[in-house]
């Protein structure tokens, strides 16, 4: 422990150190006209932004369908303010029967397919290989040019098609990747709700149609043009360990609201589950649950928590539990709820049926007792595809400094000292990066069910290689040791 936390403590140094030195990310280059010199730093409270309370007044962050209706009636009348462009939309999938896809002109608006597969990419950190990230800059800039973007013009509207909570995690991946490689926020939107509640709601079926455009695989335009550094939107491992609590306790006063948007039965590693979570771990389907929470019909089985072959199941210290699933309304195509509603949720305050943020003691914060003003949110789950959700509901809608955890408990809970099924431990004992130490967690039930990871250097000197590699697209110029930055000190050129 005395080696690691040593170490550790080396790697903070380092990093607190590399945000101060001149250039905020431009390495030592001194030339005040070079790239990464005129580029803007934003802090992740800069990137916030926050919704109107009747979403139908937002022409960007998440807009609803009867603002979308306007905007397709007349794009160049109607249009909002400083966009020239055209109307890009994307969908994660194809709508239901009647509401396949909005309708483009093929003139002004334009309604592409495109997968949560497109944005996100296997990528490396220094120490693991994750799967899930957000994409590089080529891939980003290969995106650019099979739809022919110019997110300096356009306005770019991430849509689900058919409405459910894969598609709305989709959808906020396309946001994500897309505010990360800095795309303004008044050139993206989030639009609320599914096809199949839309063409009900606020939209009619003349608006869709059964196709969707073809890629025109023309653009020019490369990510590099966008001057504007917003990589502290992702967290890094070094950044997680930088604002954790050394115990599994929520602080209120330490300026860090680490969000786990997974199942109850996950955070919890199946000692407490969530009315209707536990139908796999008694072999009859029994449920448990009379009340929002209770104990499993089987705590001793606790397989069923596990995914992607996870060495262990459980949190980060000092994480808070709230499932993503309350942030929608699957009664209006997924829909984000009422901004009240989910600030509400974000203050402690447990709805009507006794659902709120849980934390480490398995009990319910309660009202006042969770977000505190001027908090950094930090969002995760398993690979942080339900973790979008949440985050647009902090970053997007109630305008709170979020970050997003891309590595997420896939890369967290194997950055392990665990054998996995070759009968070899993941990481070293001396590895400054093992996160189990740092963690509250129940081991796999069998080494068998722990899949293999691509460690590639335990002993790195820090996790923050993907930012850097970004950074660097961009500017042309290393980026350093420097990081995301997350519970440093203020960065000097950046907000």
């Amino acid at each position: 422990m005395k080696s690691w936390t040593h170490a550790i403590t080396l790697a903070v140094a380092a990093l607190a150190t590399a945000a101060l030195l001149p250039g905020c990310g431009g390495g030592s280059n001194e030339d005040p006209n070079s790239t990464a010199r005129r580029m803007t730093v934003n802090s992740p409270a800069r990137i916030a932004q926050t919704s109107a309370d009747n979403y139908d007044d937002n022409v960007n962050g998440l807009v609803t369908g009867a603002t979308l209706r306007r905007w397709m009636s007349n794009w160049p009348a109607e249009r909002p303010a400083g966009i020239t462009g055209k109307l890009v939309i994307f969908q994660a999938s194809a709508g239901p029967v009647g509401a396949e896809y909005i309708k483009p002109d093929g003139v002004n608006v334009f309604t592409y397919l495109s997968p949560s597969s497109e944005w996100i990419q296997t990528r490396n950190n220094g120490v693991i290989e994750t799967q899930s990230m957000v994409p590089d800059g080529a891939t980003m800039d290969a995106l650019m040019r099979k739809f022919n973007i110019d997110p300096t013009r356009d306005m770019i509207v991430a849509a689900m098609g058919t409405g459910n909570t894969g598609n709305a995690m989709a959808q906020g991946r396309i946001w994500y990747a897309l505010r990360y490689w800095g795309v303004d926020q008044a050139h993206l939107a989030v639009l609320n709700g599914g096809n199949q509640w839309l063409v009900t709601d606020s939209m009619t079926a003349a608006q869709f149609q059964a196709t969707a455009s073809t890629a025109p695989n023309n653009g020019t335009f490369s990510i590099k043009s966008l001057l504007v550094d917003n990589t502290q939107l992702q967290a890094t491992v070094r950044d997680l360990l930088a604002v954790l609590p050394s115990t599994n306790v929520s602080v209120k006063s330490d300026g860090m609201f680490l969000w786990d948007a997974r199942s109850v039965g996950q955070y919890a590693a199946g000692t407490l589950v969530e009315r209707g979570e536990d139908t796999n771990s008694d072999a009859a389907g029994n449920q448990s649950c009379t009340t929002a929470y209770c104990m499993p019909v089987n705590p001793d089985n606790y397989r069923w928590t596990f995914q992607n072959g996870g060495s262990r199941q459980g949190h980060p210290f000092g994480a808070v539990q709230l499932q993503y699933t309350h942030m929608l309304d699957s009664t209006k195509g997924f829909a984000y709820k009422p901004k009240a509603v989910l600030a509400s949720y974000l203050d402690g305050t447990p709805d009507a049926t006794g659902i709120g943020f849980i934390d480490g003691t398995m009990g319910l914060l309660g009202a006042g007792n969770a977000y505190q003003e001027g908090d950094t949110i930090y969002v995760y789950c398993e690979t942080t595809f339900r973790a979008m959700i949440t985050g647009v509901v902090s970053a997007v809608i109630l305008g709170k400094p979020t970050r997003f955890y891309d590595g997420a408990m896939v890369e967290w809970n194997s950055l392990s000292h665990i054998t996995d099924n070759t009968g070899r431990s993941i990481m070293p004992a001396d590895s400054p990066w093992r996160t189990d130490v740092r963690s509250y967690f129940r081991a796999a039930m069998a080494t068998t069910d722990v899949a293999t990871r691509n460690v590639t250097n335990p002993y790195a000197a820090h996790t923050d290689a993907i930012v850097n590699a970004d950074k660097t697209f961009k500017t042309g110029e290393s980026a350093g040791d420097g990081g995301g930055g997350g519970g440093l000190p203020p960065n000097p050129c950046g907000g």
